[in-house]
């Protein structure tokens, strides 16, 4: 959230849910449901442990995939820790109109993405997803 709003981006809230399928997908189906908000970043639950389902959670819920977010994101993370970075399960797309942004839970892959991806494209995503 710091790096959004160092970017001039304002940070509607933060919101720490149980790592449950219902519960993310709740959370984001009632911020897709308020006025205003036009990016949903979640972050953690992107690995392949039993306990991660945030992808799952999402998924349902996308209309647009970007599918080239999850295979940069990738890439870029290869750069850094090498074939671990095959274990990430990042996306992000549409749904209702506003971007979805699903981010590994660990600082680092968090400001990869902020800085190499989310922040540099966001203003371009929103004004895309609005059209």
């Amino acid at each position: 959230a710091d790096l959004l709003a160092a970017a001039g981006h304002e940070v509607a809230g933060r919101t720490i849910v149980r790592d449950e399928p219902d519960a993310v997908r709740g959370i984001i189906e009632r911020q897709l449901a308020t006025g205003g908000v036009q990016v949903i970043i979640t972050t953690g639950g992107t690995g392949i442990t039993s306990r991660d389902s945030t992808y799952e959670a999402i998924a349902g819920l996308l209309n647009k995939r970007l599918d080239g977010f999850g295979e940069l994101f990738r890439m870029l993370s290869f750069q850094q820790i090498g074939s671990a970075a095959m274990m990430s399960r990042a996306c992000a797309g549409l749904a209702a109109g506003r971007i979805v942004i699903a981010l590994p839970g660990s600082e680092a892959a968090v400001r990869l993405a902020m800085e190499r991806l989310i922040i540099p494209e966001l203003g371009h995503l929103v004004e895309q997803a609005s059209k």
